[in-house]
């Protein structure tokens, strides 16, 4: 696997996409007018969407943290979106500068920033890969060029789940890219839920599945699954703005409706 694509993106402006929308909510500027009039829709039904957004970042950040102060020197991060200051690697390098990252993702608009995921500490590596999840033999045989799976590899799947319906297999497809690394490897997981606003929940589902993209918003017991069979870092499963908040992260009032959780191999 090079360090980057090299073919120019095709990105297609004429209906709204996830990730630009998830951009908008975090108020970056790689969206467009499409993704603005469905991001604004999601918006009307649930205002609180872009602190959503913040927070499922923050979590990227505490458990990416939290998983290389474990010892964990190599991340495979599928569903990368657009690079979003701190992106893993920086984060990760920061506690232990040798850290290897492999980026995945399958929207072109990533692959147009692909370099801004390659800014990698000296000691270390970052590299990017345009692949989709459903992929998961593709994304193992690129992985192992830069990783070694005879060593822990800690495996993200952040705010990314919730767009992969249970007719793609979604367990299956965890199980695919988990089954091959080794015991002390990590799975970092947040993902949307109706548990606390079904009706709420299942409209903002409604938005996004008429713009094209397939929604999935499980509950507890259903986003348990992903994790069965790992040990999981203490709080077990959280709102995704309860999972080790710092002082960044601390919230008032009700939990945020995301769950987030991180489980190692045994």
């Amino acid at each position: 696997m090079s360090d980057a694509e090299t073919q120019p993106p095709v990105i297609d402006t004429s209906k709204p996409h996830a990730a630009r929308m998830y951009d908008w909510y975090l108020g970056g500027k790689d969206n467009y007018p499409v993704d603005w009039a469905a991001a604004e829709q999601v918006q009307a039904l649930f205002p609180q969407v872009p602190e959503l957004a913040r927070a499922n970042r923050q979590f990227m950040v505490r458990a990416a943290r939290a998983v290389a102060e474990l010892g964990v020197r190599q991340f495979l991060d599928i569903g990368t979106g657009i690079p979003t200051d701190p992106n893993l690697h920086q984060v990760v390098q920061a506690v232990a500068p040798e850290s290897r990252i492999v980026y995945v993702d399958n929207d072109p608009i990533v692959l147009r920033h692909a370099q801004a995921l390659l800014t990698s500490a000296p000691e270390g590596r970052t590299a990017y890969l345009q692949a989709d999840v459903r992929e998961p033999e593709k994304i193992i045989e690129a992985a192992r060029e830069i990783l070694d799976f005879d060593e822990p590899v800690a495996l993200s799947m952040v705010a990314l789940l919730h767009l992969v319906p249970d007719e793609y297999g979604a367990l299956g497809l965890v199980r695919a890219l988990l089954d091959p690394l080794p015991a002390g490897s990590c799975l970092v997981l947040s993902h949307a839920t109706a548990d606390t606003d079904p009706d709420t929940w299942n409209a903002v589902a409604d938005v996004y599945r008429r713009g094209g993209t397939p929604v999935a918003v499980r509950s507890r017991a259903e986003f348990a699954a992903f994790l069965a069979g790992l040990d999981l870092l203490d709080p077990g499963i959280a709102f995704v703005s309860d999972w080790r908040p710092d002082a960044a992260g601390q919230r008032q009032g009700a939990s945020l409706p995301l769950y987030a959780a991180v489980g190692r191999k045994p």
